[in-house]
């Protein structure tokens, strides 16, 4: 095996390209700064965002995510080799040995543990080491239970928030929370049904003994559902927003995951998450649109 090839491996399975769902840790960073530039927030609280803490803290974070799909490979390597796509993956596949893949492992967490830390924000390294906790105790058996597996996988997007939040010392909204979480177990009951329609067996993955189809058609419908309503009432009770234009970034909202809920039924999308948001054109311009409407409601420019 030569050096290039190992090296290759090793930046593969690290999965960079997935740091793209650290944009929920940027969710709070357009109402911190508008709050920023008001002296102070609609809580009558300091605001501080202090770009450099924000960076080394997400930086870290991306680290963290990194460990978390290193140990995600090395758990699930003998179970890849059976799975007509997975087996592909570096550890799987054999190009990147397990002795390297632990060296990897232990390295990125360490650096990924320095910088969280080096943010100097309170309370970062609670939310690092909840969603590291959380995805050991995934890895190690819970992703085998049914909706326990989504549940987690969720909590992983409501903690990048949190995150988020901590970083930019800004309190988070309820509303806000209600509506990532129902955002998030949209995208898990996602990717399960992508699992059964690609005809996942439950040997690889256990836990879709407990899934069908018409269950996640529902729980994705419910899900989408809440996560539109509660974002509206966020709009609403944001006081934050300038009067007059707390529902131009609706529409986005509503679009988004309406065409993906389309794109999941009628394309079989949405066992990756990430592609979608890669390959997507319209997903990418509904984003673009989201945020030119959210920083038009804080009154930005």
């Amino acid at each position: 095996m030569s050096s290039l090839s190992l090296l290759t491996g090793l930046v593969r399975l690290a999965r960079p390209k997935h740091w793209i769902k650290n944009v929920f840790v940027l969710l709070p960073v357009p109402f911190a700064v508008a709050a920023a530039l008001r002296l102070k927030d609609v809580a009558h609280e300091e605001t501080r965002f202090e770009i450099g803490s924000f960076l080394l803290g997400l930086a870290g974070f991306c680290l963290i995510n990194s460990t978390i799909y290193v140990l995600n490979d090395l758990f699930d390597a003998q179970a890849d080799v059976h799975h007509p796509l997975k087996r592909r993956r570096p550890i799987a596949s054999g190009q990147v040995p397990v002795w390297a893949a632990a060296i990897e492992a232990v390295s990125l967490c360490a650096v990924g543990m320095l910088l969280c830390k080096a943010s100097g924000k309170q309370g970062t390294m609670a939310v690092v080491l909840t969603y590291f906790s959380i995805n050991i105790a995934y890895n190690l058996g819970a992703k085998h239970i049914s909706l326990l597996d989504v549940f987690l996988l969720a909590s992983g997007f409501i903690l990048r928030v949190l995150l988020g939040c901590v970083l930019v010392s800004a309190s988070p909204s309820a509303w806000l929370l209600l509506c990532t979480s129902s955002l998030a177990l949209y995208l898990g009951f996602a990717k399960r049904r992508a699992d059964l329609k690609e005809g996942l067996s439950h040997k690889h993955r256990p836990s879709l003994r407990g899934y069908s189809l018409s269950f996640l058609d529902h729980a994705m419908i419910i899900c989408a559902g809440t996560a539109i309503l509660s974002y509206a009432l966020y709009g609403i009770e944001a006081k934050i927003l300038l009067p007059g234009r707390e529902m131009a970034s609706m529409p986005f909202v509503v679009y988004g995951i309406l065409n993906y809920l389309r794109m999941v039924d009628v394309m079989g999308v949405g066992g990756n998450p990430v592609e979608v948001a890669l390959r997507s054109i319209p997903m990418q311009i509904c984003g673009l649109g989201w945020i030119v409407a959210v920083t038009w409601s804080l009154g930005l420019w």
